[in-house]
């Protein structure tokens, strides 16, 4: 194989191998609906692909525009926002979250029992915004069905339901013990959500508004928000669920999706919906140093700061498990300020430069920006749990391969 084919110094030769890995692996045998990847370096656009079907009942194909749901792809965007608000004095890190919502001042830590009959205990530690940023906080997700706190978050609906805000979220969190003391260990969660909040609060503006004029709008994202337009149906895909035998099932139809709607609950940690391009653009920003297009949404050294590891000692992110899927640990991972950060290649098992950072979706999604290569990648897809195969790591053996 020839590397004569280049653009950006990537061989586009080398960049087919994905076309070729998730058809034979992925979309043939039925594992993956489609899919639609982009690879950039240098601030250019290589290569992308879109491949399969957007929506396996109607028999429509995958597009470069097809919408996807990104859930927590989400929380970037939330993350880069509160730090736009960091950067005009509005807030400090360690800053207690009972400054900004009194009613998490004396916070308690679950101890044993089943909601609403729950042991609990006095927290030892403050909970910091910074907890809320790296997931330290204490907080859960009622899908990760790991304890019995996530048990009381399903019950509660605490994960999104038509009557729950932002507020309702607050609110109720106020009531439930934490799963330990804030700074104490990592656990994926609402915290993004949280966040949310506090970018409603600090800025006086509802979410979608503040992303809108504060992202969306500078960086021309004009296909990513909490709804689905009427516009934009035509291009929205479906969901779907991977079932035994490494098959799927559709989750969610476009045409009844609760994305056709504004949702009361703005969740600044998983309700996005964004194009392959739209998202392009964000990540890009990020690649170059907090702007795009001659638009800046973050300055360089804060993001410099965002993208450094915030776990205590410098340690790894632990595996994130969800019902009965699990991710092998984040080995020469750490968390910083709203990514993962690669801290070691050789220990994360997968090629890469240090200071490598993204995140991905519920429904396989995922992106990571590499400020070594100057590389973005891109990749859109809906299939839930996003633990159900182990593509993420077999795209980033493919990109990186494709340097020359």
């Amino acid at each position: 194989m020839s590397d004569s084919n280049l653009v950006a110094g990537l061989s586009l030769d080398r960049l087919e191998n994905i076309t070729r890995h998730l058809d034979e692996n992925y979309i043939r045998p039925g594992k993956l609906p489609g899919t639609v990847t982009l690879v950039a370096r240098k601030g250019e656009i290589a290569w992308v692909k879109a491949q399969g079907l957007m929506d396996v009942e109607r028999n429509k194909p995958a597009q470069r525009d097809t919408l996807f749901r990104i859930y927590s792809m989400t929380k970037p965007v939330t993350s880069i926002a509160m730090m736009q608000l960091y950067e005009q004095g509005r807030f400090l890190l360690d800053d207690p979250v009972h400054k900004y919502i009194p009613s998490w001042k004396h916070r308690r830590v679950y101890q044993s029992g089943v909601y609403p009959d729950m042991l609990t205990r006095p927290a030892t530690t403050t909970m910091t915004i910074r907890d809320l940023f790296t997931h330290m906080s204490g907080l859960t997700y009622g899908f990760l069905f790991r304890s019995n706190l996530d048990a009381a978050y399903r019950t509660l609906k605490l994960d999104g339901s038509k009557e729950l805000t932002l507020e309702k979220l607050v609110e109720q969190l106020a009531e439930l013990p934490l799963e330990f003391d804030p700074g104490t260990a990592w656990n994926y969660s609402v915290s993004t959500d949280v966040l949310g909040y506090l970018v409603q609060l600090l800025s006086g503006k509802p979410l979608d508004e503040y992303f809108q004029e504060h992202i969306f709008d500078p960086l021309q994202m004009t296909d990513t928000g909490f709804q689905v337009r009427d516009d934009q149906l035509d291009r929205f895909s479906a969901c779907y669920l991977h079932q035994p035998g490494n098959t799927m099932k559709l989750q969610d139809d476009p045409e009844t999706s609760r994305y056709r709607h504004r949702p009361a609950f703005l969740a600044g940690g998983a309700g996005l919906v964004s194009t392959v391009d739209d998202y392009f653009r964000f990540a890009q920003a990020l690649c170059q140093g907090g702007q795009f297009g001659g638009q800046r949404i973050i300055g360089r050294k804060t993001l410099e700061f965002m993208r450094s590891n915030h776990l205590p000692g410098n340690q790894d992110l632990p595996g994130l498990s969800i019902g009965a899927f699990s991710e092998t640990p984040y080995e020469g991972n750490g968390f910083g300020l709203g990514f993962s950060v690669k801290t070691d290649v050789a220990k994360s098992h997968t090629n890469g430069s240090v200071g490598e950072y993204g995140w991905g979706g519920l429904a396989s999604t995922n992106f990571f920006v590499d400020p070594v290569e100057e590389m973005v990648m891109v990749f859109m897809t809906q299939l839930m749990p996003s633990s159900s195969y182990p593509v993420r790591q077999e795209l980033r053996a493919m990109v990186n391969g494709a340097l020359v």
